[in-house]
């Protein structure tokens, strides 16, 4: 596509736009500066090192009060947590700089994330470092209750010798359910697979096909009960997962099955399983988490078919450094603007990363700006948000597109800030609705972005696209501009009756003002519509509203 930002000015001579370099980290506002990163846990020293040597300092304070975390968090624009800090919706409110939190560790259920991402912090979190430990913990708990390990211990060292008592049973042949199929999922799954064991599983976000190729049989979880000898959990914390084996579960369940838990306490309902143990129905559990860690109540814990562990599936020397490495890594990927592959609440932002997706979340928000000016204001209970993307652009893209338009639309209006992370949630909390829509063809020759904005039941279509890096601007509703307009740098909008020719003139009265025009280009003309036109100027004007003519009309000024 040809860019084509060319007008008339004064003596006929035309002004040709010289299309300056379009900057290749171009992406949608977000300050990735930290000056101070608090850390509130005992943490493996290399994490300090690899932030220090990256010129970000380090507040080093664990074991802090909830007084003395609110106090230093003040000024920190980064927090790293292990399990023992729970950062509550008061310690994210305190830290007004604050940007990231990062958990060294996998789970997350320690941190507000709905207050963290409604102030637009990210969070992340060190999913690969446990993942070893985690697994070869889970596969030990399976052989020490196949084969009463830590019973026959504790036994022979309270002077007994009771072989007969402790009668196990090979793992050769049984099999095991894996409910989760993330990585410790996959890792239970290729040792176990050596020891004999056929192995099924459910994840909602695996396919069928993806959990053949690691040798895992997919079924549903009502499928999976009934089947299974042993049964291992690797789920987050959730509400859909809160007590995912109760009562019910367990009466599926085929008589003598043993239950593995390394992941999250609450996930198995403690008292159903202890009564399940005492009914003789359940044959033993595995546990290394609990609703209450320490736990106060030990029913549970005492039963003789429970072999339990004090939350140590991520306590080995190499885990620890393995997480204290990739959380600071990641902070450092953070402050670089590289894309974050722990993030847990900002997908939007590792799409921000991609290469091939910075100009076109740029456009985005360009095409955001422009339509939060054009049209009536409206009101924020009766507005209404589409993205429309046309052409391959990349795969999943649309909830990029959609929160970048958003920033864009909404950013005069967010005086806390709106970025990546809050937008969508700040959006659904004003009672925005917002959608997105793909289509292989629309009405441009190349790929294209269209942003429906409705408000108050007056619709507007923005319509832009990308070439060469550079976001461009194809039309305003209906009226569209020639070649594509390049947004960058502050423009000048303006309208007109449809048919009138206002250019010439508007390029006359900005140039009384002593502005520095980089182009100048008018729409087409549509019957019924007006028709806009655009000022390139390279900085902002303090006094564009002042530029007026009677059959012109100034819209805003908006800087990209």
């Amino acid at each position: 596509m040809q860019l084509a930002s060319i007008g008339p000015v004064i003596g006929g001579e035309e002004v040709v736009d010289p299309l300056v370099a379009y900057l290749h980290s171009a992406r949608p506002k977000m300050d990735r500066t930290l000056k101070k990163v608090l850390i509130t846990d005992p943490i493996d020293a290399n994490c300090i090192k690899i932030l220090q040597d990256n010129r970000i300092n380090v507040d080093y304070k664990p074991k802090l009060a909830v007084a003395q975390i609110l106090e230093a968090i003040k000024d920190a624009d980064g927090l790293i947590v292990r399990s023992g800090t729970t950062v509550t919706a008061e310690i994210v409110n305190a830290a007004k700089q604050l940007k990231i939190i990062g958990r060294a560790g996998v789970g997350v259920d320690n941190i507000d994330c709905t207050a963290a991402t409604h102030n637009g912090v990210v969070v992340i979190n060190a999913p690969g470092g446990n993942t070893l430990s985690a697994a070869e913990h889970t596969c030990a708990m399976i052989v020490s209750m196949a084969r009463y390990v830590p019973q026959g211990c504790a036994s022979l060292k309270d002077g007994k010798w009771d072989r007969t008592k402790f009668m196990g049973s090979e793992l050769y042949g049984k099999t095991l359910a894996i409910v989760g199929l993330g990585r410790i999922g996959r890792e239970v799954a290729k040792r176990m697979q050596s020891f004999g064991m056929t192995t099924i599983g459910h994840d909602p976000l695996v396919t069928p096909l993806e959990s053949k190729a690691f040798g895992v049989d997919w079924f549903t979880l009502d499928a999976i009960w009934p089947q299974a000898d042993f049964i291992t959990l690797h789920v987050p914390l959730i509400p859909q997962t809160k007590n995912l084996v109760d009562a019910s579960v367990l009466a599926k369940c085929r008589k003598g099955v043993r239950f593995v838990n390394v992941a999250r306490g609450g996930i198995i309902d403690e008292d159903a399983l202890y009564e399940s143990l005492e009914a003789g129905h359940a044959g033993g559990l595995g546990v290394d988490v609990f609703i209450e860690e320490p736990p106060k109540d030990f029913k549970l814990i005492k039963h003789p078919k429970v072999v339990c562990t004090p939350h140590l599936g991520a306590s080995t020397v190499e885990a620890q450094v393995k997480v204290a490495e990739e959380i600071a890594n990641q902070f450092v990927d953070f402050v670089n603007g590289k894309p974050l592959h722990g993030a847990v609440n900002a997908p939007s932002l590792n799409a921000a990363m991609k290469e091939e997706m910075r100009p076109w979340a740029v456009l985005a928000q360009a095409l955001g700006k422009i339509a939060s000016n054009v049209g009536s204001t409206g009101s924020k209970q009766h507005l209404s948000v589409t993205v429309h993307k046309y052409g391959r652009i990349i795969e999943n893209d649309c909830n990029l597109l959609l929160t970048a338009a958003l920033i864009g639309l909404l950013e005069k209006k967010v005086p806390t800030g709106i970025n990546l992370v809050n937008a969508p949630v700040l959006a659904a909390a004003a009672g925005i609705k917002t959608a997105t829509k793909s289509a292989a063809e629309g009405e441009f020759a190349t790929p294209s972005v269209h942003l429906e904005v409705v408000k108050d039941g007056e619709s507007h279509v923005i319509a832009g696209g990308v070439a060469g890096n550079v976001p461009l601007l194809f039309s305003i509703d209906s009226a569209k501009f020639q070649g594509g307009i390049p947004l960058r740098g502050s423009a000048l909008l303006f309208k007109s009756a449809a048919n009138d020719k206002s250019l010439g003139s508007l390029i006359e009265a900005v140039s009384v003002f002593n502005i520095s025009i980089v182009s100048a280009s008018e729409s087409s003309s549509v019957i019924g519509q007006p028709k806009w036109y655009l000022i390139l100027v390279p900085n902002e004007v303090e006094s564009a509203d002042k530029i007026n003519l009677s059959n012109a009309t100034f819209v805003t000024q908006i800087t990209f």
